[in-house]
């Protein structure tokens, strides 16, 4: 009975480091650019309080979701830390219309929109002109869609 219970033990850590889970299964639930950061380095609350995107500052930084943000200012970052969920960008800052599409795209942090107070990127300039051709519908799509599009 001793051993079998050891065997068991020893199965269950082997099957615990193999298992796959919705995290690792596809995708990182957050897109991150080359230098491992969300947004490539863009303090998400500037779009909301400056209009436009501003690049933080590696100094100032929250990790979130599995990724790390930047921020331009301490306040900010804190701001953010109380409620990620208000600032950060929809479908995990992936590309917007390539989420309602039903798959991933990185984004440029120049190409977003606020619609009802939520943050949305997309992959450029260009496919933001696709995305502004049906907002209501491609949310609607992009929200069925995610976060299936991981898998």
């Amino acid at each position: 009975m001793r051993r079998l219970l050891s065997l068991l033990a020893v199965l269950t850590l082997v099957v615990a480091q193999f298992a796959i889970t919705p995290a690792s299964a596809g995708k990182v639930p957050v897109y991150q650019s080359n230098s491992g950061t969300a947004i490539d380095g863009t303090d998400p609350i500037s779009y909301y309080t400056e209009g436009r995107p501003v690049a933080g500052d590696a100094g100032i930084t929250h990790d979130w979701n599995g990724a790390t943000w930047r921020f331009t200012s301490t306040e900010n970052r804190d701001r953010f830390a109380a409620s990620p969920e208000k600032y950060a960008p929809q479908y995990g800052g992936y590309c917007a219309w390539a989420v309602s599409q039903g798959y991933t795209a990185s984004t440029d942090p120049d190409a977003w929109s606020i619609v009802d107070g939520k943050l949305y990127l997309n992959y450029s300039k260009g496919v933001q002109k696709k995305w502004e051709g049906d907002v209501p519908g491609h949310i609607a799509s992009g929200d069925r869609n995610w976060p299936g599009v991981l898998k």
